[in-house]
């Protein structure tokens, strides 16, 4: 061994063996006291050492431990590579880790104090690796599993410091699903073979005989070290930023059809047994009656020698593959990802999946053998963000409250550890995300998953300065109008919170995705040679997705995109006195706004083009005029009127109907709202409880872009809006149209604001409530009224 690498070594163990004693050192070199986390732990990463630590597998970790009495408090930190689920004496409490990536991964604080006793204890840990065919968003480096103890429990714990032991669970097999097996782009992941006769049953209990496990510890794998330490490591160990997931039993409404036995619903709602009879073919299709996410609970007896298969769908298809009337399953079949479980014909087994399944229909193909099959019971276990719905509207439009509901269910089948599309992907894109991280703040009020998503999209930046279009991904994909929308999104966050300290963290990526931008300026002023996936919108007329000259020349759909995403960055920087990059971007704003009405915009028609050769036009591109003031403010509402009546321009589908209504408010025009809900209408006309990614055949029953009516009804219709950055005030605009009254509420960092209207003619009455210190104005048919905080009555006459 050479010199040098000999000091290396010893100045690396120095260097751990220091971090690693809790006990006695507490503070640095400064003095100051430091989080030990954030450094190195004296806990290690284990795992098996005798199996492959890349493909699929799944393993159980046990660790025996006594305790003379209960503590008060016994916290741990937990995390594992993929995925564990966590359990202390047979009692599950937790699972995790939150999505993260290998520079930031995440692990979990509990306290495991209420599941512990006197005497002798057990912790048991199931972590999985879905190998090669995982979901897109999880990121691994290998199987691992580490647990520490916290410095003021009564006895350690920590993995890789005291013996825990481990065992392979052959039970297991992967079945594994790719895009062609679905009919359309899939990502999320493989499904489970349950092989009952090799299944670890009731490892997590205390009584389970794993005398067979390895002893006497699990290998170690690596160091355990945070962001703070000086040496590289394979997982950067950061802390979980957001709540745990909810995780809710629900019922299946109904039996919706059974073949080859006859099958009632008590099975299904806690009240009976269902028994298959040995030699048995049976199908049994049930309804949830509503779209849902999460990881159902089968609980079964007996059946050895029996085959259960269960397939989850959003919707059933017939013979020509369309879904048609999503209630409707006569001459329809399912179609989805699916699990196998094999009964091993022991008594009170149950199969829970190790990820989300999403579903609306699930149907159980069952064959038995010499035995017959009894599933005790089936239910849901709703697990999603544990958003609070705090927001209301309410109008006596039942078809608008249908409408929001279906939105809120949207919304939150569509954000767990991350903001997702629940069935086929479950990654978590920068154009959804912006519009659902609005849609929950202002529902619901909590902003931890949008800060979140914001970080983790500048986490995502690529050397030339772009972010990825999703974001947590092994796989890169990069769309350059999306890293627009992500400066949008940071724009969003500064009018609805007051934490400009937290945003200013990413000055630095936004400056790096609008300087990309600035580099790609062509001769005519505009953006030119564009690379990537220039994605716009779904539209007819915009192939896959990509507006006209986005990839062989100027598209102004790409270059107002590029202004609108400047003016929101240079706004944010002159507030934060950073006054010469502001005027930087401000000036480059008005250079392409200039140079894309020189070359698109066609004054004979009063419209934008799609390129300067003028020949295509859209609803898209029109709608960024308006809301980059590309064509002047006196001249908005007559060009809207012109997108809404012109059936000739490539239109907007649901998801940028978003950006529609945005610039229909702008214009003056937020009274037309409510007549241009179509694209929501026809959904619940055809049996939908969720909204769907696009129009016509989604692919996705549950895409929560579409969920925006949730935050637009509170924002045009009952008027609700931030009137200042931060949210330091608040406008008050509605736009009743045909309503006659309005009652709605938007949760805000020190309260509720609360609106109550009724409409008489043209006559407004009612009141409008503000929380404490913050002031606002009403604004209604040429009347401007100052608000105060408390309760304002409103009394006025349309002028």
């Amino acid at each position: 061994m050479n010199k040098t690498l000999k000091y290396l070594l010893a100045g690396l163990l120095f260097t751990t063996t220091l971090f690693a004693q809790e006990s006695t050192v507490k503070v640095n070199h400064e003095g100051k006291e430091f989080t030990m986390l954030k450094h190195a732990w004296k806990a290690q990463w284990i795992t098996h050492p005798g199996e492959s630590t890349l493909d699929f597998g799944v393993f159980v970790f046990r660790k025996h431990f006594d305790l003379p009495a209960v503590p008060d408090s016994f916290k741990v930190y937990v995390s594992a590579d993929n995925r564990y689920r966590l359990f202390v004496n047979g009692t599950y409490v937790s699972q995790g880790p939150a999505s993260g990536d290998i520079n930031n991964y995440r692990y979990e604080t509990l306290d495991i104090a209420p599941q512990l006793k006197a005497g002798k204890n057990v912790i048991a840990a199931e972590v999985v690796n879905f190998g090669e065919y995982r979901k897109a968003s999880q990121q691994t480096f290998q199987t691992a599993f580490i647990l520490q103890s916290d410095r003021n429990c009564p006895v350690e714990i920590n993995t890789g410091g005291t013996p825990w032991i481990v065992a392979k669970n052959y039970g297991y097999e992967q079945i594994p699903f790719v895009s062609d097996s679905l009919r359309g782009y899939y990502a999320a992941g493989p499904c489970e073979h349950i092989i009952g006769d090799k299944f670890l049953w009731g490892w997590e209990e205390p009584d389970f005989d794993d005398s067979g496990f390895l002893k006497p510890k699990a290998a170690t794998v690596e160091f355990a070290v945070g962001r703070g330490f000086l040496y590289g490591s394979t997982w950067y160990l950061v802390p979980r930023v957001i709540p745990p997931m909810e995780e809710t039993k629900q019922r299946f409404a109904s039996v919706a059809r059974a073949e080859g036995l006859k099958a009632d619903d008590s099975f299904i709602k806690g009240t009976g047994t269902l028994t298959i009879p040995a030699n048995t073919k049976a199908t049994i299709l049930l309804d949830h009656g509503h779209h849902t996410i999460g990881q159902p609970e089968m609980f079964f007896s007996k059946g050895d020698g029996s085959r259960i298969k269960i397939t989850y769908t959003e919707a059933l298809y017939d013979k020509d593959w369309k879904k048609g009337h999503r209630d409707a399953i006569e001459g329809k079949h399912i179609m989805g990802y699916y699990d196998i479980v094999e009964p091993d014909g022991g008594d009170n087994r149950m199969f829970k999946p190790l990820a989300q399944r999403t579903y609306r229909y699930v149907q159980i193909d069952i064959e038995t053998g010499e035995q017959p099959l009894e599933i005790n019971d089936y239910y849901g276990v709703y697990v999603a963000y544990p958003f609070e719905e705090k927001a209301y509207f309410r109008s006596g439009d039942d078809t608008l409250s249908m409408i929001w509901d279906a939105s809120w269910l949207t919304l939150r089948n569509s954000a767990v550890e991350s903001f997702i599309d629940p069935y086929y992907e479950q990654l978590q894109y920068i154009g959804d995300t912006r519009i659902e991280a609005l849609v929950a703040i202002s529902v619901s009020g909590d902003d931890k998953l949008m800060r979140k998503a914001i970080d983790l999209f500048d986490k995502s930046r690529l050397p030339m300065g772009l972010t990825q279009s999703r974001y947590p991904s092994y796989i890169v994909q990069i769309i350059p109008t999306y890293s627009l929308l992500w400066v949008d999104m940071i724009h969003d966050y500064h009018m609805y919170r007051d934490d400009d300290e937290f945003l200013k963290n990413y000055v630095t990526g936004m400056k790096a995705v609008l300087d990309w931008w600035e580099r790609k300026i062509g001769g005519k002023g505009m953006p030119t040679g564009m690379e990537w996936w220039n994605f716009t919108d779904w539209a007819k007329g915009y192939p896959n997705g990509i507006p006209p000259g986005a990839d062989d020349g100027y598209s102004a759909a790409v270059a107002l995109q590029y202004v609108y995403a400047l003016q929101n960055a240079s706004e944010m920087f002159a507030e934060w006195g950073m006054n010469e990059d502001a005027e930087h971007f401000s000036e480059l704003a008005k250079s392409v706004t200039e140079a894309t009405v020189k070359w698109c915009y066609n004054k004979d028609r009063g419209m934008f083009a799609e390129t300067p050769e003028q020949k295509l036009y859209s609803q898209h591109t029109n709608i960024l005029a308006i809301l980059t003031d590309a064509v002047p403010e006196d001249e908005q509402k007559a060009l809207m009127q012109k997108i809404l009546k012109d059936t000739y321009l490539i239109q907007t589908t649901i998801y940028f109907k978003f950006y529609l209504f945005e610039a229909l408010e702008k214009a003056g025009l937020g009274e037309l709202y409510t007549g241009l809900l179509d694209n929501w209408k026809n959904q619940l006309k055809m049996g939908l409880t969720t909204f769907a990614e696009t129009d016509v055949e989604p692919r996705s029953e549950c895409h929560a872009w579409s969920a925006s009516p949730d935050y637009h009804l509170t924002k045009i219709v009952a008027g609700i809006r931030p009137d200042a950055p931060n949210f330091k005030k608040v406008l008050i605009s509605p736009n009743l149209s045909s309503l006659n009254n309005v009652e709605a509420a938007m949760p805000h960092p020190k309260g509720s604001i609360e609106v109550d209207l009724k409409k008489r003619k043209n006559k407004l009455t009612g009141t409008v409530t503000l929380p404490n210190g913050i002031p606002g104005t009403f604004v209604w048919k040429g009347n401007v009224m100052e608000l105060h905080p408390g309760t304002n009555e409103i009394n006025v006459k349309a002028k």
